[in-house]
Formats: C-alpha cells, sequence, structure tokens
C-alpha cells in the first residue's frame, strides 16, 4: 500500500511539473486561461470549472472561462469573451460580499470545500439553483480556490464543480487530497498568469513607446504628420498580403507573428534618425529658407534697388529742367525687367521652375548685378543664396541632403543601443535600410540585392509610395495614382525597389486600398492597371 501510495505520488509530482512547464511556456492568454481549467478538472475528476480574474480596480471578478462536460459547454478563452455580468466584491455601501462563495473566496483568500451547495450554510446559490432549473443539471460539490500570484496578491478565484468517483461515475465530495492538489495548481497557474500578463503588459509598452517616438518624429515637422503611421499601414498590408499568397516568388513565405511584429516595430521607427536632423531641413519648403524663407529679403533688397534708381533719375530731371521729366524709355524697361527678374527669382525659390543652363545663366546675372548697401558696393544676391537658388531639383542643397540622408545612419546607431529581444533583433537593420537601392545607389551602406532582406525591400516600397502621393508636403504637389505608379514602375527599370514586391503591390491592388482611406479623391484618377 506505501509502495503504491509513493508510485501516486511521484505520478502526481511529474504531473504537476509537467503542467507548470506547459503553463509557463504558454504565451496566448487565451489559451493559457483554458489551460488553466483543463488541467485542474483534470486533476481533480471535475465535471465543470469556472476561472474568475481580478478586474484592474479590484471591484470584481470578471469570468474568463466556463466549462461543464456533461452540458457540452466551453466558454471564454479562444471561444471568445463571455458577457455574463461580473461578480461584484462590494455592495453600493461598500459592504463585503461574503454571500457569493467566490467573491468570499477572493476577499478572504480561504479554500471553500461545499459537499453540496443545495445544503451549504453562509452562502447565497439562489443563481445556482436557477441554473440548475434551466438547464436540468444539478450542481452538488464545490472547490473554490483563491489564485495568488508570487507577491501573495490574490488575482483571481479557481472554481471547480462537481467532483466525479470515476468507478461508479457518481457526484461526490472534492477530497482533502484534490483539494491539496488544486491549491499547489492555484499557486502555480497564478504565477504563470502573472507572468502572461506581465509580458503583455510589457510588450504592449513597448508597441505604444515606439508609436509615441515615431509621433514625435512626426510631429517635428507640421508637413510630415502621419507620415511614419502610413508607412507602417502599407509595410504590413504587403506583409499581410505576401502571407496570403499561394501562387508566385512569395508562395513559400510565411511572416510568423513575430516576425511580423519585428517588422511593423522597424516600420513605426524608420525615421527615428529625423529626430537630430534640423527642423529648417525637414520642414524646407523654399531654397532659401532657413528658419525663415530669405526671399522676403531679396524682395525687399530688389523694392530699395528700383526705388533708389528711380529716384536718382527723377533728381537729376529736376536739377536740369526744374520739370518732373518721364524717365527715359531705357529707365523704364530696366524697372520693369528687374521686376520680372524678382518675379523669376521667386518662382525659382518655390522649386516651380526645373533649372536649365538659361535659367542658371540668369541667376547668376542677376545674381551678379551691382548695388550700393551703406555706402559698399553689393552683388545683388550673396553667394550663399546664388547656390541654394541654383539647386537643380527640389529645394535642398547637396550638403543638407546629405544631412537628411544620414538619418537612416542614425536610426540604425540609435536602435543598435537598445537591448532589443531576439525576436526583435533585426528592427535596427530593417529600419535603417528603407532607403538602400537594388542596384547599390542607395544609403546609408550602399548595399547589393542580395544584401538586402525581404522586409527592408517592403519598407523601401511603402515608404516611396507614401511619399510620391502624400498631400501634406509644401514642397512639392502630390502625385495622382498613375503618375505615381508610374513613377514607381521606372525605379523597377532603374532596379531601386524590388520588381516582384511591386508585382505583388500591383496584382492585389494594395495602392487602391491605401488611396481609398488616405488620397484626396482628385488623386485616384485610375484604379486599375491590368491593361
Amino acid at each position: 500500500m506505501k509502495r503504491e501510495s509513493a508510485q501516486y505520488a511521484l505520478h502526481l509530482i511529474e504531473r504537476l511539473t509537467k503542467i507548470g512547464v506547459a503553463l509557463s511556456a504558454e504565451r496566448d492568454l487565451a489559451k493559457l486561461l483554458e489551460l488553466i481549467i483543463d488541467e485542474a478538472r483534470n486533476l481533480t475528476a471535475a465535471d465543470g470549472g469556472t476561472l474568475y480574474i481580478l478586474s484592474d480596480d479590484g471591484q470584481f471578478l470578471d469570468f474568463a472561462i466556463v466549462q461543464n462536460k456533461t452540458l457540452d459547454v466551453r466558454m471564454g478563452g479562444t471561444g471568445g469573451k463571455i458577457n455574463w455580468p461580473p461578480v461584484r466584491l462590494t455592495d453600493a455601501q461598500n459592504n463585503r460580499n461574503l454571500a457569493n462563495v467566490s467573491a468570499y473566496a477572493a476577499l478572504t483568500g480561504e479554500v471553500v470545500s461545499i459537499p453540496d451547495v443545495y445544503n451549504a450554510a453562509g452562502f447565497n446559490f439562489e443563481g445556482t439553483r436557477e441554473f440548475d432549473a434551466r438547464t436540468g443539471y444539478r450542481s452538488k460539490s464545490m472547490l473554490v480556490v483563491p489564485m495568488r500570484n508570487h507577491e501573495q496578491e490574490i488575482i483571481g478565484v479557481l472554481q471547480l464543480l462537481n467532483a466525479k468517483d470515476e468507478g461508479q461515475n457518481e457526484i461526490i465530495a472534492f477530497s482533502r487530497e484534490s483539494q491539496m492538489i488544486t491549491e499547489s495548481f492555484a499557486s502555480q497557474a497564478a504565477v504563470a498568469l502573472s507572468q502572461n500578463r506581465l509580458i503583455q503588459d510589457l510588450e504592449s509598452l513597448l508597441e505604444a513607446f515606439v508609436k509615441t517616438i515615431a509621433l514625435a518624429v512626426d510631429e517635428k515637422s507640421p508637413y510630415t504628420g502621419g507620415h511614419i503611421r502610413r508607412v507602417a499601414d502599407i509595410t504590413m498590408a504587403i506583409a499581410d498580403k505576401i502571407n496570403k499568397t499561394e501562387e508566385g516568388p512569395y508562395s513559400q513565405v510565411q511572416f510568423s507573428e513575430d516576425q511580423m511584429k519585428e517588422l511593423r516595430f522597424a516600420a513605426w521607427l524608420h525615421d527615428l534618425g529625423k529626430i537630430t536632423t534640423p527642423e529648417y531641413i525637414v520642414d524646407k519648403a523654399t531654397k532659401l529658407e532657413t528658419i525663415f524663407d530669405r526671399m522676403e529679403l531679396v524682395r525687399a533688397r530688389g523694392e530699395i534697388i528700383i526705388r533708389d534708381h528711380e529716384l536718382t533719375h527723377l533728381r537729376k530731371s529736376l536739377e536740369a529742367d526744374r520739370e518732373i521729366n518721364p524717365l527715359p524709355d531705357s529707365e523704364e524697361d530696366y524697372a520693369q525687367k528687374f521686376r520680372e527678374d524678382m518675379k523669376f527669382l521667386t518662382d525659382v525659390n518655390t522649386g516651380a521652375i526645373l533649372l536649365g543652363r538659361e535659367e542658371v545663366a540668369r541667376l547668376q546675372e542677376i545674381g551678379a548685378r551691382k548695388s550700393v548697401h551703406d555706402g559698399k558696393t553689393e552683388s545683388f544676391l550673396t553667394e550663399d543664396e546664388l547656390q541654394n537658388l541654383s539647386i537643380y531639383r527640389g529645394t535642398l542643397t547637396d550638403k543638407e541632403r546629405d544631412i537628411i540622408n544620414n538619418h537612416a545612419a542614425v536610426t540604425h546607431k540609435l536602435l543598435s543601443q537598445l537591448p532589443f529581444s531576439k525576436k526583435l533583433k533585426n528592427v535596427p537593420d530593417y529600419a535603417a535600410c528603407h532607403h538602400e537601392k537594388l542596384n547599390g545607389t542607395g544609403y546609408p551602406w550602399g548595399k547589393k540585392e542580395d544584401e538586402i532582406s525581404l522586409q527592408a525591400r517592403i519598407l523601401a516600397l511603402a515608404d516611396i509610395f507614401e511619399a510620391l502621393t502624400a498631400k501634406d508636403r509644401p514642397y512639392k504637389r502630390a502625385n495622382t495614382i498613375s503618375e505615381a505608379i508610374s513613377i514607381l514602375s521606372g525605379m523597377v527599370k532603374a532596379q531601386h525597389i524590388d520588381a516582384d514586391l511591386f508585382k505583388l503591390f500591383m496584382n492585389e491592388k494594395v495602392y487602391l486600398d491605401y488611396a481609398r482611406r488616405e488620397m484626396h479623391p482628385s488623386q485616384i484618377d485610375k484604379t486599375d492597371f491590368s491593361d
């Protein structure tokens, strides 16, 4: 007999150990909750079980899992949320609800074992009787165990119903042995549940922090608000289409849940390096803009020159004839031409004119004109103004563009300092490579095709498409869908972006789903490019 008892105890220890390992390994909260009830019922041969979780404010016990083998009931967990009203721990006057057995266990921390709930004193089982009358079930024995975490805080209640004598298939009271086993198991389950919730809370905190940092980067410029979110949306839409495709080059590619999270974090953090980029460069809407648009100074300087020129010739006319003679045609032409040149400078400053040789020569001619200021003869345009106005395309000088481009390297530098988990270890590389090109001409490292991951290629495509169609940039006009697709097609031919990804992007109409959510209706000039 002793030998059989020893063997049973050893078997029980082994089983509890395996269950403990399984509980610790399960990361899906819904599955973990189900596992707790399943194993508790198996250990005690209970017909039914309910798992309550203490609400965040500590005022209620929420139903998490409800199971009953006889009634074929499995609610909660992977089966969805239970909509039953929670059990209140106190009433309106803040009196403790000791009449409810589960509330009693949560409030007192005591284990309650009842042979027959119909004959139990001190507790109100009217609800149980109504349930039995409605279903034809007979609730009898009950074991209610508070669940304490590693800090001895009660986080929930485990309630088991109708222990069965497996040999006779009769309802019996829960034995002292079953109670001890359940208490031990409830402690394991509480620690596993707390650990799971802690991990989830940390992951939620990390994701919220990542999005907050991204928001801070976006908010640095009034013209890029929402850029990072939109890039992340496009990125994940492409990745989701890859997971669903069953044909073509991506039929064997399947991003796991962890890989999707890794890519999502990289998308949210891809512009982190811009946090070090000066605002006047990020927001540079005109060629002469720094802290303010210096075109105003040029315009004022021009008006002074025209005024001084006209006053000089007026004075000469008065001295000669003492009459106001009209200015010679050449002088009127001078003023008119100067005003035309000022308009030309204004248009050049906005980037509205694509500069060729003639335009550059005209800029140099205007800039070389002499004017007298405070007794000093100076060129009309300073060297810096002439250099900025001579920008061929866009509003950034080569030096400013290098500063902008450096944000990718800074992104990698900053993210590499963070202790990402093994599952998120590639976030710095994916985020920093969104400006690399397949032909090796991208930045920050000039990687070649075989060195650029699929995730980085996805992020690059998403970033380019968002930039082409963004309607909130002051330095460029938002492209229509057809214009953006045409530009992307050219980038595929130039081996800037991945041809297979672009094909999937088009075939799955990722561009159209995005356009309907984010673009102005006037930009949606075409919806189908299958021809």
